[in-house]
């Protein structure tokens, strides 16, 4: 083996994926086709559930200064996403090319062997192993082999295809063109603008506009990925009756409300995340994103898996829960991209989406759908409520001074909470002491976690149990953390 996991792919999705493969204790190897970063920055930011994940590994420092927007929209309607605790639009301002570099330089700091310029060409597994085929700009080719292969290289997956997962769903209906534009003279319109021939919006920041439009009649089929400026300007002016030629774009780019998710997110000893798993109309924040849930969901457990210290299914368990939290991802998306691209058919749909959202409930439902916050993994439904959620950020106090829960996670380690100063629960779990690390100390009161006693939590920062009851305990760490040393 030339290394325990080749990741295919170095966009946020693959380089998250490496660093918390390397905190995991693998040997990881990243593959990427492009010999330098291209600068683009199809994600302006971040949602809240990503951002927490940043935090939980102490990257948010990297990013500078991080501000999260109130308001944000559905399906074109705005609203305040700070009506759910916790919630906001996530992190703006903050381009994809920018969460690129933290997470290179973060995933190369950790260990991680990315090779640049180096396509993948072909791909075979067996009972053992991966072997796939890497070709340099040159032309000369390489085999590598691993334990397992992650492929993180996008919509047209090159890892997808080759080890025959399907890609099922929906073709593209509109065209969006999206271009970065110095000196376009335009008004923002963060939120859209419809007009009759088409859709708009425009993003302000600073002498660099991001200028996003759709023209309803255009042809789908044909669309070009790389179109040229000229051919953007040409169409804002019809859609808009505004001259934006004179504008110096930085880059252009185009993309369809195409929809479609794998099959499977495992096969065998090929996996998939991020865009090679899951494909939709980027709206919200969400790709970039959901890849980023993607990598640290399946980070540890790969991990573990290498090193010989998972349980048997532990592995299968990423299929299980990314693939639902995927298949509503594209639910929420082509629901709002009926009311975004609708024409007069579609207005009785955005009137009732604006009657709803005026309810507080449904602001809070959507706004954790959105933000990716409220989602829960089928971990024990039946079982306490808290388990399968997130872990919020919040302070504990400890013997030694206060400590914040992300603080906790950076290690990508189990964490058992005593809440209650139990010697019994930490005796239960001292036999995982090499991978779980237990702090007792207390939460603020009146919150979620009044009257519980203690609490397990994941290394991607979802608790898996919850209670005072010893047995139970110690089954949630075998479940999730393999044997016991009680060496």
């Amino acid at each position: 083996m030339d290394t325990d996991v080749i990741v295919v792919g170095g966009g946020p999705t693959g380089l998250m994926l490496a660093g918390e493969l390397r905190l995991g204790g693998a040997d990881v190897i990243v593959t990427e086709a492009l010999e330098q970063p291209t600068g683009q920055s199809r994600a302006l930011g971040f949602t809240t559930r990503a951002l927490e994940s940043f935090e939980q590994r102490g990257l948010l420092p990297r990013f500078g200064t991080v501000e999260t927007m109130p308001m944000g929209h559905f399906g074109g309607i705005p609203f305040d996403y700070t009506v759910l605790e916790d919630a906001n639009f996530g992190a703006r301002g903050i381009p994809q090319s920018q969460s690129e570099a933290v997470l290179e330089a973060w995933a190369g700091e950790l260990g991680a062997d990315i090779r640049r310029g180096r396509e993948v060409t072909a791909l075979a597994q067996d009972e053992d192993g991966v072997t796939v085929t890497v070709t340099a700009p040159d032309g000369t080719r390489e085999e590598l082999r691993a334990l397992y292969v992650v492929g993180a290289d996008g919509a047209h997956s090159t890892v997808r295809k080759a080890a025959g997962i399907d890609f099922p769903g929906t073709t593209g209906t509109q065209v969006m063109h999206l271009a970065d534009v110095a000196g376009s003279g335009v008004r923002p319109r963060p939120f859209g603008e419809r007009l009759p021939l088409g859709l708009v919006q425009v993003f302000p920041g600073g002498d660099i506009d991001r200028v996003i439009m759709t023209e309803y009649d255009a042809p789908v089929d044909d669309h070009d990925e790389t179109p040229q400026y000229a051919e953007v300007a040409e169409a804002w002016l019809r859609v808009t009756g505004e001259d934006i030629s004179a504008g110096k774009p930085l880059w252009v780019s185009s993309f369809t409300d195409a929809t479609r998710q794998a099959a499977e997110y495992r096969k065998g000893r090929v996996l998939l995340a991020g865009d090679a798993a899951h494909i939709h109309l980027p709206v919200g924040g969400q790709g970039m994103s959901a890849g980023v849930q993607d990598a640290v969901n399946l980070g540890w457990k790969l991990a573990a898996t290498v090193r010989g210290r998972a349980p048997q299914d532990l592995l299968d368990t990423y299929h299980g829960e990314r693939h639902p939290v995927g298949a509503r991802l594209l639910a929420n998306t082509r629901a709002q991209a009926m009311a975004i691209f609708g024409g007069d058919e579609s207005q009785g749909l955005r009137d009732l989406y604006a009657e709803l959202i005026a309810l507080d409930e449904v602001k809070r439902h959507l706004a954790g759908m959105v933000s990716h916050v409220d989602i829960r993994y089928d971990i024990d439904p039946e079982g306490h409520p808290l388990t399968g959620r997130r872990l919020p950020a919040r302070t504990l106090d400890t013997a030694s001074g206060p400590v914040t829960t992300p603080e906790l996670l950076h290690p990508a380690r189990g964490v058992l909470l005593d809440l209650s100063d139990s010697a019994e629960l930490r005796a239960a779990a001292a036999g995982w002491k090499d991978r779980v690390t237990t702090v007792t100390g207390t939460l603020p009161a009146g919150g979620a976690f009044d009257k519980t006693a203690a609490l397990l939590v994941r290394p991607d920062g979802y608790i898996a149990w919850a209670g005072d009851d010893r047995a139970a305990l110690t089954a949630a760490l075998e479940r999730w953390f393999g044997t016991a040393d009680h060496a």
